[in-house]
Formats: structure tokens, C-alpha cells, sequence
């Protein structure tokens, strides 16, 4: 990893916009998911215009930015950028663990509006929106303040 460690500035910065993309994602699907549950019937033109946004946000932004993010994350703990000597590198790395399971869901979400199986309610979706805000504090939390 020696050659790479140069352009550890550039991978951390690479990192940075793809997690941003990401978070972008991960707010945004669920609020999607709010209003196709409570909005469009199946079948309706309303909800091919929802599946088609759902697919397109997924598919397009927070799939490449998932992937990225992990990417250039692993490279930088390869490189030393997480000590897992202390919890909040354990902190910070189960944070992107649970972010990536409420990503997993959403997709599956999607695949079940696609179908016209969608079993959640509004409800469900808008507590759903407030997971990846509580993972994103506790990994900001853990990396820039190190309090444990």
C-alpha cells in the first residue's frame, strides 16, 4: 500500500463525496417511500412516476456512492485512517455496517412497490428516514471528536 499512500488526501476526499452522495440517498428513498405509500395506487400513473424515481435514485446515486464510499473507506483503513485499537473506530465502522443494512432494506422496499407488494405504511417510512441521521451522527461523532 505504499505506492498509494501518497494520495491519501485525494482517497479521503473521494470518500467524503461519495458518503455525502450516499446520505443524500439514504434521506431522500425514504421520503419517496412516504409519499408512494401514501399517495399512488398500484398501477397508477402516479406510481410508475414513483418507481421510476426510486429505481433511478438508487440505481444511478446511491448505489455507485455506497460502493465508493466503501471502497476508498477500505483503502484508508489499509492505509491506517481508523484505529481499531480504540471503540470509536468500532463506532464508526458499525455505523457504516447499519447504514449499509438500511440501504439493503430500502432496496428491497423498491423491489416491493415494483411488484405492487409494498406491505409499510407512511408511518413506517418516515421513522425508517430517521435511521441513516442517527448512524451518520454517531460515525461524525466517533471519527471527528474520538470520545472513546
Amino acid at each position: 500500500m505504499d505506492w498509494i499512500a501518497p494520495y491519501y488526501f485525494w482517497i479521503k476526499a473521494f470518500h467524503i463525496m461519495a458518503v455525502i452522495a450516499w446520505m443524500a440517498g439514504l434521506f431522500y428513498l425514504p421520503r419517496l417511500f412516504v409519499y408512494h405509500a401514501e399517495q399512488a395506487t398500484v398501477g397508477s400513473e402516479m406510481d410508475r412516476t414513483f418507481q421510476v424515481m426510486e429505481e433511478k435514485l438508487l440505481r444511478v446515486i446511491m448505489n455507485p456512492a455506497m460502493i465508493a464510499a466503501w471502497i476508498f473507506g477500505l483503502v484508508m483503513i489499509g492505509l491506517g485512517g481508523l484505529d481499531f485499537g480504540a471503540v470509536w473506530g468500532w463506532a464508526k465502522l458499525l455505523a457504516v455496517i447499519g447504514m449499509t443494512a438500511a440501504h439493503i432494506w430500502m432496496a428491497k422496499c423498491r423491489k416491493a412497490f415494483a411488484a405492487g407488494e409494498n406491505a409499510y405504511s407512511g408511518r413506517t417510512f418516515r421513522m425508517a428516514n430517521e435511521v441513516p441521521t442517527l448512524l451518520m451522527v454517531v460515525a461524525v461523532i466517533a471519527v471527528v471528536v474520538e470520545p472513546f
